[in-house]
């Protein structure tokens, strides 16, 4: 091969590395840019609520009364106390219910059975990931608020003050655990699957049974990441609005059971959203809430990143 066509054929790698990288650059900062907006976006709609509409930050983290109207308690006032504490709630109560037992099916699916776990269990979970959220919303308000329902009716102590229509924040964080259930497991089964056979070996030659070894030394190591999962779980329990809205009840009221009915961040959104009039209070408030999810939502990311890196430390 001649000089000049060796000089051709380097110019022409040359230039395609030059392409495939000025592609590749571009779609990251056109990236950078679109999120920077989005974010900018939803705050400047969420601080419209005390900007223009000179309500208290304190008021509206605070406070459970939500009127943006008013009334003979005085003018409009945009408290989201309760939709917060509904969103507390029924993600730390589907967290309680979902995380143990994705923890336990993901020590089944990596040290009690791996091939019943690679040809079954873990084809489950994949599935159960796509199922859209309206079909979970669905199933609970078919299933789950009629059977709930009949529990609360059959209950020794009923004395009628107990919310018997099913619908309640422990049926919307029943719905929750089971939409949770496949990240935080996927999660572990990668955690403890990127545990060194060096842990396991070691523990056995020590004389610890296989119990031992799986509770005091490979879910410790795995720790970490197993609690990746669970704040990436909390996450998703965090944002998820329609199956908790078809099945919570959306009661503007501090639930005084898991029976009663609730309401959340992202259900008040999806439910006022349509019918608010933009620019008014109604609709600068929904806009907070969802400004208020932005922040939690970054709070999570930083979580994470955070037990990322005590991970890559522990390793």
């Amino acid at each position: 091969m001649s000089t000049n066509s060796k000089i051709k054929k380097s110019v022409h790698y040359i230039k395609k590395e030059l392409f495939g990288r000025s592609i590749v650059t571009f779609f990251g900062i056109f990236l950078i840019i679109l999120t920077i907006s989005l974010v900018f976006f939803i705050a400047s709609k969420g601080m419209a609520t005390f900007i223009q509409d000179k309500q208290s930050p304190i008021q509206f983290l605070f406070s459970d009364r939500w009127d943006t109207v008013g009334d003979s308690r005085g003018g409009p006032a945009v408290g989201a106390l309760v939709f917060i504490f509904g969103s507390v709630s029924i993600s730390m109560l589907a967290l309680m219910i979902s995380t143990p037992f994705s923890i336990a099916i993901s020590i089944f699916m990596t040290e009690i059975s791996p091939k019943l776990g690679k040809k079954l269990l873990q084809p489950v979970i994949e599935i159960f990931v796509g199922i859209p959220s309206v079909v979970y919303g669905w199933v609970g308000l078919t299933v789950l608020v009629p059977f709930i329902s009949k529990f609360t009716l059959m209950m020794p102590f009923f004395d009628g003050s107990i919310n018997t229509t099913g619908k309640s924040l422990l049926t919307g964080a029943l719905v929750l655990s089971i939409m949770i259930f496949p990240t935080i497991a996927s999660v572990s089964v990668d955690a403890l699957k990127a545990l060194p056979r060096d842990y396991k070996e070691a523990s056995f030659a020590l004389g610890a049974t296989r119990w031992q070894t799986i509770r005091r030394v490979l879910v410790p190591a795995a720790l970490p990441g197993i609690l990746t999962g669970v704040v990436l779980g909390l996450a998703r329990a965090f944002g998820e609005a329609l199956a908790v809205q078809m099945v919570i009840g959306n009661n503007i009221l501090f639930p005084k059971s898991i029976f009663d009915r609730a309401n959340t961040m992202t259900s008040v959104i999806t439910m006022e959203m349509g019918n608010a009039v933009s620019g008014t209070l109604e609709s600068n408030a929904l806009w907070s809430l969802a400004f208020l999810l932005l922040i939690i939502s970054f709070l999570f990311i930083v979580v994470i990143h955070k037990i990322g890196a005590k991970r890559s430390f522990v390793k």
